[in-house]
């Protein structure tokens, strides 16, 4: 048969939901969700959707699937990308890709679920979100792990996790950070988020910029830094108010 199945007609989607987190942009987000366990965030439920009902017997699981959209991201598309983990330089097709520029920019991510709070409306607290505040959230569902965890699958050019920077903090970045009720845990995502090197791939190689990442309602000023085996460490300069 040479005729093509006609395509379906457009359909209409509802956000059941909206996240707050600890990612004001989207420069710094981890690319993958739980690379960042100190990552705060949070799935609020919309009306009519946030009735206590509609999440009962989620406590029972420990991870979720969340469907949502890259909604900062524009509204184009092309059928090849530049993946990050290929240095940004070597083309993939889209489909073969996690790329925030998709058609019809769906995301796809697994959280840990940390507390179900239902006393106005429904509010679930996560873990390990990579989603940037005011994400759009379409759907979400249990982890199954007996049924989506493949240790034998093939991840192709990423294969396993990216390798990690070292960071230290300035004694600047410190004093701040000690004036803080929550020194510690935001002490603990700067440090996960930059292990990352959220600097662009092209720009790897400039070590004198200072790069500014939002975490929570501050600027993490950072620095990359040769270190003693010829790698790369990245140095937080400055923490100021966003």
């Amino acid at each position: 048969m040479t005729d093509r199945p006609a395509p379906p007609d457009a359909f209409d989607l509802t956000p059941v939901g909206l996240i707050e987190s600890d990612f004001p942009d989207k420069f710094g987000i981890p690319r993958q969700p739980g690379l960042a366990s100190a990552a705060r965030a949070s799935l609020v439920l919309l009306p009519p959707f946030d009735d206590p009902l509609t999440v009962r017997g989620l406590d029972a699981f420990s991870h979720l699937w969340l469907t949502f959209v890259f909604h900062q991201s524009p509204e184009r598309w092309a059928p090849l990308v530049r993946p990050p983990r290929l240095g940004g330089n070597a083309k993939v097709g889209v489909f073969a890709s996690r790329s925030t520029h998709r058609p019809n920019r769906l995301g796809l991510s697994l959280v840990e679920l940390v507390d179900i709070d239902t006393k106005r409306g429904v509010r679930l607290t996560l873990r390990g979100a990579d989603l940037v505040s005011g994400t759009p959230v379409l759907d979400l569902k249990p982890y199954l792990p007996w049924a989506e965890s493949r240790p034998e699958a093939r991840a192709g050019f990423a294969p396993e996790a990216p390798p990690t920077l070292p960071v230290s903090l300035s004694p600047a970045a410190e004093a701040v950070l000690e004036r803080r009720e929550d020194g510690v845990s935001l002490r603990a995502l700067i440090r996960q988020v930059l292990a990352q090197d959220p600097r662009p791939a092209y720009r790897r190689d400039v070590e004198e910029r200072v790069y500014g990442v939002r975490l929570r309602d501050v600027d993490v000023r950072f620095q990359a830094h040769p270190d003693a085996t010829g790698g790369t460490r990245l140095e937080v300069v400055e923490i100021v108010a966003a």
